[in-house]
């Protein structure tokens, strides 16, 4: 596996090592010793996967201490644009972000610690979208940024994405509400 800083602190893309042949292709999507090599520490508690038709666009989510998650985030089918939001206070980059395609051909992973919004627009119909979490989901702690605020300039390449009602109430970056604390 080759382990990727990207310019924000914290987030790794991973690219994993695949053995193909015309029988198929083998990889480890996950190797706890690797991981703890490359500083990726979490115990992963949820598995969760989602079906999705082209341009949904679910996002920007987190969960606030004490049930905050990391996510280990893949594609098993399809492909999407992957968005991590910086929301850590006293980060020199808090609200930034860090955007990587992930799709079934390259087989990327993403992680994205706790601190961080986290949303992906899916780009093909019939797209499987996987992730580990490091903490179970709690209503309680859930929170979301809006997925086009201007402030934060993010360009999801899509004019009209496929949005909850909940995204689509989502409040404004200047309304957030983050109990992460740059370390």
């Amino acid at each position: 596996m080759n382990f990727i800083e990207t310019p924000i602190a914290g987030l790794i893309e991973i690219e994993p090592q695949v053995f193909g042949d015309a029988r198929g292709y083998f990889y480890e999507s996950y190797n706890k010793e690797k991981f703890l090599e490359a500083g990726i520490t979490a115990s992963f508690v949820q598995d969760n996967q989602s079906l999705s038709t082209k341009n949904v666009l679910r996002g920007l989510h987190f969960q606030n201490p004490p049930y905050a998650q990391g996510k280990l985030v893949r594609v098993i089918q399809g492909a999407v644009l992957d968005v991590a939001l910086d929301i850590r206070l006293g980060s020199p980059t808090f609200g930034q972000h860090h955007k990587v395609l992930l799709n079934a051909g390259n087989k990327k992973m993403f992680w994205i610690p706790p601190g961080f919004a986290h949303g992906f627009l899916t780009l093909e119909d019939n797209t499987i979208f996987s992730y580990k979490c490091s903490a179970q989901y709690n209503k309680a702690s859930e929170g979301s940024v809006y997925w086009n605020d201007p402030h934060l300039k993010i360009d999801w390449e899509v004019e009209n994405p496929v949005l909850s009602d909940k995204d689509k109430e989502a409040p404004r970056f200047a309304e957030l509400n983050t109990q992460f604390h740059y370390a």
